[in-house]
């Protein structure tokens, strides 16, 4: 009897290693209230079929990036995804983002355009860029018309694959409405300026809208620049990312930090152009005008590290 679990048990684990596995990164506009964070948090934790990676709190941008995994079922005779456990953990988490968080009360130094921002859907083990991209409308579809928010798609997840910045640009993402450094209460008009993938045309004061995608994942870095002087700073972050002639596939944002600091928040792709590359780069065109920079940190695990992770958790559950 006890061979035959040892060996059930075996089967299971080869079965989990040869899985298919969604990467979520799920950003929230709040950090500085700790219960909401918790609660958030804890929806994940009591689902021992989804893994909470990691859990990135700044309390200066005034938001959360939590990183999920969990595994996906294709039908097998569509081969369209049917069943992900992290489909239902993302609504419950983004219903009780909805019932803690009021964005007409939400101020930081990132910018955002609602109380859950930002989902993006990544592929890992043997997952597809379209096993992400279908969980990632799948979930749109239930935010966006059961909760009645606009959502925006990006990405693999949009009929033309239109990217996360050229939706950003169109929202006025990117444009702070206090001081020119932050982003206090609701940003965008009541009547959106684009329309919306699903969910209503118009955008609640107090949930504000999201976007989600499907992309191949980034490494996330951030450079510590020691200034406020804000319009220098972004003009140094324009020259690091690839739209300004700096590296390919970097794309950056230069962010307030504190009472001294700038930070230059990058996503890159790792396959492409390392953290050190941006580091130097960043050094280099600061020391240029005469500023001083600290060295950067990651905000998340790599790709591997990730995979590597989800497997340790799930194989040590019983």
């Amino acid at each position: 009897m006890e061979e035959q679990k040892h060996t059930d048990k075996a089967k299971a684990k080869l079965t989990l290693l040869k899985s298919k596995v969604i990467c979520c990164k799920l950003y929230i506009s709040e950090s500085q209230n700790a219960k909401v964070v918790d609660a958030i948090s804890h929806i994940v934790q009591k689902d021992p079929e989804v893994v909470l990676l990691s859990k990135f709190e700044d309390d200066h941008y005034n938001r959360v990036r939590y990183t999920l995994a969990s595994y996906i079922v294709n039908d097998s005779s569509t081969g369209e995804v049917k069943l992900s456990p992290m489909r239902r953990v993302l609504l419950e988490m983004t219903e009780t983002a909805f019932s803690t968080i009021n964005l007409e009360m939400h101020t930081g130094t990132h910018p955002r355009i609602g109380v859950v921002d930002d989902m993006s859907f990544h592929p890992l083990n043997q997952a597809t860029m379209e096993d992400a991209a279908q969980l990632a409308k799948m979930v749109a579809s239930d935010i966006g018309n059961g909760l009645q928010v606009p959502v925006f798609l990006y990405g693999a997840a949009h009929p033309t694959g239109k990217s996360a910045t050229a939706v950003r640009r169109g929202l006025g993402y990117y444009q702070a409405n206090y001081m020119g450094i932050q982003w206090t209460g609701q940003v965008l008009p009541d009547i959106l300026p684009m329309k919306p993938d699903e969910g209503p045309d118009h955008v609640s004061r107090e949930r504000g809208a999201m976007m989600i995608g499907a992309a191949p994942l980034p490494l996330s870095y951030n450079v510590p620049v020691l200034s406020k002087d804000i319009p220098t700073v972004r003009r140094i972050t324009r020259r690091v990312t690839g739209r300004g002639g700096g590296l390919p596939t970097v794309q950056a944002l230069a962010l307030s930090h504190g009472d001294d600091c700038t930070e230059i928040a990058c996503f890159m792709d790792p396959d492409h152009v390392s953290a050190d590359q941006v580091q130097r780069q960043v050094e280099q065109i600061a020391a240029e005008q005469g500023l001083e920079v600290d060295k950067g940190y990651f905000t998340d695990f790599t790709k591997d590290r990730m995979l590597e992770k989800y497997f340790e958790i799930v194989l040590a559950i019983d």
